[in-house]
């Protein structure tokens, strides 16, 4: 393939809802919903984990053939992978980063294994048919890698959530459905998703702002409120056909299996599914934890619109700020 590969990178933070929309999306004919590739290496290769279509990863016809392509990649070479694309990406490494975007060069040091990256995203392409991959690896330093690769055209959606709805969700206890040992997903405290939600927000802000005609933002609870509408932006941003999004209604949506290969638990949902907000967070959060929240994040609760107070129940303001053009 000598044509660009065509990505839809979605950025922010996690428990922002992405993997619905990844999902959405990834029924749209011309598009792959591969979930949050940046973990190929280790949840897939090494850990075997199930896709989701349901399969393990290693049985799955999709990505056994992708990997076939991608040439012998045994379980320690995958590791290797993964343990040094962990190591290259951690937030300690940001100002290297940062530093290295100032000075106009490449922000994350290139390295061999930047080919095999691109290689899969290659072979995804061409043994799908896909003419745009869905990638929810949502980490700023990942989807710069990718940008920074002049064989991938990199478009970004950016969806910013609460920032207590998601420390909410980091607390809940959640079986991940990956595997048959009952896995529960990681819980993290309320500090330090609050400190990862606004680093990870605002860098992704500073990187790719709305004025650029490859970028859309939207927060979590406007998508909820208006489904369909923010669909069709994004599917128009990466060149999808409106027409073929899988609305039943303004609000709910007809899900076939994808292949997903992590993600929230909800990737594995099919059928007929109504598109709600999660809101349980403004009864059942500790009033403490949410003021540790409001404080930790007051800089980026102010940017993107979000309010002070919020009560139990009730709609969020909506956002007043403009969305990028397609």
């Amino acid at each position: 393939m000598s044509e660009r590969v065509r990505v839809l990178y979605i950025a922010g933070s996690g428990r922002s809802g992405t993997t619905v929309i990844t999902t959405i999306l990834g029924q749209l004919p011309g598009a792959f919903a591969a979930g949050e590739l940046r973990y190929l290496w280790s949840r897939g290769a090494v850990e075997d984990h199930r896709c989701g279509c349901g399969e393990p990863f290693s049985t799955c016809p999709v990505w056994s053939a992708v990997m076939a392509e991608l040439g012998t990649v045994d379980a320690a070479e995958a590791a290797a992978i993964a343990g040094r694309l962990l190591r290259r990406l951690r937030v300690l490494r940001m100002p290297l980063v940062l530093g290295r975007r100032l000075l106009g060069r490449t922000p994350v040091p290139p390295h061999p294994d930047d080919d095999r990256i691109v290689a899969l995203y290659r072979a995804l392409a061409e043994h799908t048919g896909a003419s745009v991959i869905v990638d929810s690896s949502k980490l700023p330093p990942y989807g710069l890698l990718l940008q920074g690769r002049p064989e991938l055209d990199v478009r970004v959606l950016h969806v910013v959530r609460d920032p207590r709805a998601t420390a909410f969700s980091w607390r809940r206890t959640k079986t991940t459905q990956d595997t048959d040992e009952g896995t529960l997903m990681p819980r993290m405290e309320v500090s330090k998703s609050s400190l990862l939600w606004l680093l990870w927000n605002l860098l992704t802000d500073a990187f790719w702002p709305t004025r650029r005609r490859d970028v859309v933002r939207f927060r979590y609870e406007d998508f909820v409120t208006e489904p369909r509408r923010h669909m069709a932006e994004v599917a128009r941003l990466v060149g999808l056909p409106v027409e073929a999004l899988p609305f039943v209604s303004e609000d709910e949506v007809t899900l076939a299996p994808t292949h997903s290969v992590a993600g929230n638990p909800n990737r594995h949902t099919t059928g007929t599914v109504r598109i709600r907000g999660d809101m349980e967070w403004r009864a059942a959060m500790p009033r403490r934890d949410r003021l540790v929240v409001t404080a930790l994040t007051a800089l980026g609760i102010a940017r993107f619109h979000y309010p002070w107070a919020i009560r139990s129940r009730g709609p969020v303001p909506s956002s007043t700020e403009s969305q990028g053009a397609p």
